[in-house]
């Protein structure tokens, strides 16, 4: 590429010196012959005899160089007031030039003659006569060719040079990404925390490096939740797994009756139904990675779906002596697919009810924004970390990290993941906060 672009530069150079030395000679030959046929005229102009014709004749003589690189002819319809050889000739080849000088080959010569003529108007017995000056060509087109020659050599010389330092300059410049390339080789799954070094590079490929960087901690980030994730689900998985086991071993150890093994039946059942809950809502999470959206969207009066489901509470909240209010913009509507918004409400509502004290009051409180209506469900409860609240819509996180089985919560982790996926289903958002004895996890769907 450098050696291309040089050879690009040195051509448009060489080509504009090129015509620039061309038409310098052209205006120096033109001034040299314009000059000695001024002189010669202004002399002849005087001369009106044959008897004084012949000093024209003998200063032509003196002008002419032994070489003939120059040479003077003028023609006359009167012989005694001509000079040179071959007038005949020349008369023809000059004829048309019209006092503009013009190129012509004579017999015997292989370059042209540059040759500019003049008329002379008659004075006393002289006729009207016609000038000619011819200079030869041969010194300037040899300088023109001589420059070209060496235009060339110092063109391609040129651009061996600038390749070759170009390479240079390329080797030299590509050891910073080089080294970046092997740091990069050398990133294993074991050593995804390691980062390439930015300190020692250059300004353009800085930038590249902290965004790699970026990107491996992003990978890091997600390599970990695959680990959690997969050590979670084996901890959700284990639990009810263990239980079926146990409690078949159990019933087959010894002989039982009918009603035992009605018993055994019902609490594996229970434990299945656990299972199919978890399957599902990983199964429903997957098609929210895949980017599905909610369909037959119908627009809704929020409030309304918002009582259709803590109806469906009505048993859970009297035992537990809860109550649940709404509040805020209870008109407010949004376009929804009702099945999915009652999961994600139900979802918030169970969790504000495991987590707070009996007889608590919940707040469902509505807000309407330009781009999108936001439900948020308020509960009094314990102070949550702000660690733990930009993590509490991942999966299967809990604040309580040693993962009490005590069965005080019923649920399985997934709950807040999918109110977020259902969220982002209806192109909304989630938020969590933790201020004054008050726990509010909010989702918004887009109107």
């Amino acid at each position: 590429m450098f050696a291309v672009a040089a050879l690009a530069t040195f051509a448009l150079i060489g080509a504009a010196l090129h015509g620039v030395l061309a038409r310098e000679l052209e205006r120096h030959q033109y001034e040299e012959l314009d000059t000695t046929v001024k002189s010669l005229q202004f002399w002849i102009q005087a001369i009106g005899t044959p008897e004084r014709w012949s000093r024209v004749q003998a200063r032509m003589d003196a002008l002419t160089p032994e070489d003939g690189s120059v040479r003077f002819w003028v023609l006359s319809d009167d012989p005694r007031f001509q000079y040179g050889k071959g007038l005949a000739e020349i008369d023809g080849l000059t004829r048309e030039a019209n006092g503009r000088s013009t190129d012509i080959v004579l017999p015997g010569q292989e370059r042209p003659f540059r040759t500019l003529s003049v008329h002379i108007p008659p004075f006393e017995s002289r006729p009207a006569v016609r000038l000619i000056v011819g200079r030869n060509s041969e010194p300037y087109e040899r300088t023109r060719e001589t420059f070209l020659t060496a235009l060339l050599a110092l063109g391609l010389g040129g651009v061996l040079v600038v390749a070759l330092a170009g390479y240079w300059i390329a080797r030299l410049g590509l050891r910073p990404l080089e080294r970046l390339s092997g740091e990069a080789q050398a990133l294993r799954p074991k050593t995804l925390s390691q980062r390439l070094q930015t300190t020692a590079l250059p300004v353009e490929l800085s930038a590249l490096a902290e965004a790699f960087n970026g990107a491996l901690a992003r990978l890091e980030e997600a390599y970990g939740q695959l680990e959690a994730f997969n050590a979670d689900v084996a901890h959700e998985l284990r639990t009810p797994l263990a239980n079926l086991i146990g409690s078949t071993q159990v019933a087959l150890s010894r002989q039982r009756s009918a009603g035992d093994f009605e018993e055994v039946l019902q609490a594996n059942l229970e434990d299945l139904e656990r299972l199919r809950s978890i399957v599902n809502d990983m199964l429903f999470l997957a098609r929210a990675d895949r980017g599905e959206v909610a369909t037959g969207l119908v627009l809704t009066p929020v409030a309304e779906e918002v009582r259709k489901t803590i109806d469906f509470f009505e048993f859970v909240l009297d035992e537990s002596g809860s109550q649940v209010g709404i509040a805020g913009d209870v008109q407010a509507e949004a376009r929804l697919e009702s099945a999915l918004f009652r999961r994600a409400m139900s979802n918030l509502l169970q969790n504000a009810i495991e987590h707070s004290q009996p007889g608590a009051q919940i707040t469902v409180t509505l807000r309407e924004e330009p781009e999108a209506t936001w439900i948020a469900v308020s509960n009094p409860g314990a102070a949550i970390g702000e660690l733990h609240l930009q993590h509490l819509f991942d999966r299967f996180y809990r604040v309580d990290a040693s993962r009490n089985d005590s069965g005080e919560h019923h649920g399985h982790g997934l709950g807040l993941a999918i109110v977020k996926a259902v969220a982002s289903m209806h192109g909304g958002q989630v938020s969590a906060s933790s201020e004054g004895g008050v726990n509010t996890f909010a989702f918004s769907v887009a109107r």
